[in-house]
C-alpha cells in the first residue's frame, strides 16, 4: 500500500477486494449491474498473469476510488507484447484530486501497452497528457434490418458450429472469450469462406438499442455476407442499429452512414502501432454496461 496525504492511500486490487469494489462501482458508477455483476466482470475469463485488477484509493477503512484494469499477454509481429486495458473508473467527489493517483500507479507499471477503450469527459484530457494517441475510431452506422440473406451465407451461432468453423488462432481467441459476459460470438459463412464475429451491446443516450463490432476476422467475407450479420443482432440481440468501425469491420455496407461522432479509444505504447490494437481482451467483453 503506498501512503499519500491526508490518510488516502492508494493500494492494487487483489482477488479478496473485488467484491468490495463491484460494491462501490454499483453504487457509485452504474447501478444497472450489481455489485456481484461488477465483480464477476472485473475478473477475466482468459488465462493471464495479472499483477492485480487495477487500483483504489482507501480513505481508513472506506474505498473512496477505484480504477479497474485487465492484463493480458498478445502476440504482435511475433513478439509477445503485455497489455493494460484501462477501465472503469470512478473517485467519489471529496477525493477526486487523489484520482490522478490511480493513473500514475497503473502507469508506472513497466512493461506494457496502455489502452483506453472508453475514457470520457477529462479523462481524454488527462490521457493526452500522460502520452496517449486517438486510435482512428471513424464509424458506420448500419440499420439492423430485416432484409432477406443472401443465398449461400449462413450465421452460425451454436458453440459446436463456431468451433468447426474457425481456425486456430480464431478458436483460441473464442475459447478465452466464450464466457466473457458482454460478448457476443457468431461466424457468417459466405460458400466456404467463414468470418468469426465479436459483438457486444451498446447504450447512445441511454438506449440500449445499438450492437457494437469488436472483432471481425475477415472483413472482405463480411462485406460479401449483405445484411446477414446485422439481421442477425436484430433478430437474436434486438438491437436496431449496429455501430461498425471502419478499422474492425473495414468498408460499410451500402445500406449505412457515418457517425457523426464516434466514441473515443485510446492507447499509449512505444512498440505496438495503432493498426495492431484491437478490442480483445479487454473491458468491452466483459462488462456488459
Amino acid at each position: 500500500m503506498v501512503d499519500g496525504p491526508r490518510g488516502v492511500d492508494v493500494a492494487p486490487i487483489r482477488d479478496e477486494d473485488v467484491q468490495i469494489v463491484g460494491d462501490f462501482l454499483h453504487r457509485h458508477l452504474n447501478s444497472r449491474l450489481s455489485g456481484e455483476q461488477w465483480a464477476r466482470s472485473a475478473m477475466p475469463t482468459w488465462r493471464t498473469d495479472a499483477p492485480n485488477h487495477g487500483f483504489l484509493l482507501r480513505h481508513g477503512e472506506d474505498v473512496v476510488g477505484v480504477y479497474l484494469a485487465f492484463y493480458s499477454e498478445r502476440v504482435v509481429d511475433g513478439v509477445a507484447r503485455k497489455v493494460c486495458n484501462l477501465a472503469a473508473w470512478c473517485v467519489l467527489e471529496e477525493h477526486r484530486a487523489h484520482g490522478v493517483r490511480l493513473a500514475r500507479a497503473m502507469l508506472r507499471q513497466k512493461g506494457y501497452d496502455f489502452v483506453d477503450l472508453s475514457p470520457s469527459g477529462n479523462v481524454v484530457e488527462l490521457n493526452s497528457r500522460l502520452g496517449f494517441e486517438f486510435l482512428d475510431t471513424s464509424t458506420a452506422l448500419v440499420p439492423n434490418v430485416p432484409l432477406p440473406s443472401r443465398r449461400g451465407v449462413r450465421v452460425l451461432t451454436h458453440p459446436t458450429d463456431i468451433e468447426g468453423a474457425l481456425s486456430a488462432d480464431e478458436l483460441a481467441i473464442y475459447r478465452d472469450h466464450r464466457r466473457a459476459r458482454a460478448a457476443w460470438h457468431f461466424v457468417v459463412q459466405v460458400g466456404d469462406e467463414s468470418c468469426y464475429v465479436v459483438a457486444r451491446r451498446d447504450r447512445r443516450k441511454r438506449m440500449p438499442v445499438f450492437a457494437t463490432l469488436l472483432h471481425v476476422s475477415d472483413p472482405a467475407v463480411l462485406a460479401r455476407a449483405g445484411h446477414a450479420p446485422y439481421r442477425h443482432l436484430l433478430v437474436r440481440h434486438r438491437t436496431l442499429v449496429t455501430l461498425a468501425e471502419h478499422r474492425v469491420a473495414g468498408r460499410p455496407p451500402r445500406i449505412s452512414r457515418p457517425q457523426r461522432a464516434p466514441r473515443r479509444r485510446m492507447f499509449r505504447s512505444l512498440h505496438t502501432p495503432a493498426t495492431d490494437i484491437d478490442y480483445l481482451y479487454s473491458e468491452l467483453t466483459c462488462v456488459p454496461w
